[in-house]
């Protein structure tokens, strides 16, 4: 007896696919421009690049998101930020098995941060500390330096927000 009403699947599912080439390409983009900084700036080294606004600059983020946490290199600190990471990334894996085939932005989502974290990880367990190179400012208003993982990860939970409000919304409305 065939399952599914006699349909053979052929290949991976959908969202599998999804997975594959978002996090595959923005790690991909994350290292790549990563090693770029590590081998064309010496730390600190800044590029200006619009003035008064944006630069490319060399710096190493040993603690959390946005340097929350940081500290000394190596260490208790930086263990704890593997173990953490290493935490993170399964739970995620684990979710992203849980979701739906037809639960597209979802699987976007997980795909985006599971894709930050591996890259700061790859980082952690590189250096031990993640490499930031992204520096916005305005006036004397300085946002700290970031990176592709970081914003990947950020524009994942973005987009996984949107999903759950869309969804309570839409509660709200068929409850009504």
């Amino acid at each position: 007896m065939i399952p599914n009403g006699g349909v053979i699947r052929v290949g991976m599912r959908r969202k599998y696919w999804v997975l594959l080439i978002f996090c595959f390409g923005v790690l991909l983009l994350d290292q790549w421009t990563k090693y770029l900084i590590v081998q064309k700036l010496l730390l600190y080294q800044k590029v200006e690049v619009i003035q008064g606004f944006f630069n490319i600059i060399h710096v190493r983020n040993t603690g959390g998101a946005f340097g929350i946490f940081g500290g000394e290199n190596g260490g208790l600190g930086s263990i704890l930020f593997v173990v953490v990471s290493l935490i993170a990334i399964g739970a995620i894996i684990y979710l992203f098995i849980k979701i739906g085939e037809d639960e597209k932005t979802l699987a976007l989502s997980f795909s985006l941060v599971l894709s930050g974290a591996i890259g700061n990880l790859i980082d952690r367990l590189q250096y031990g500390e993640v490499v930031d190179f992204l520096d916005f400012y305005l006036s004397t208003y300085h946002w700290p330096a970031f990176n592709i993982a970081d914003s990947a990860i950020c524009i994942g939970i973005g987009l996984m927000a949107l999903e759950l409000l869309a969804r309570d919304k839409k509660k709200l409305k068929s409850s009504s």
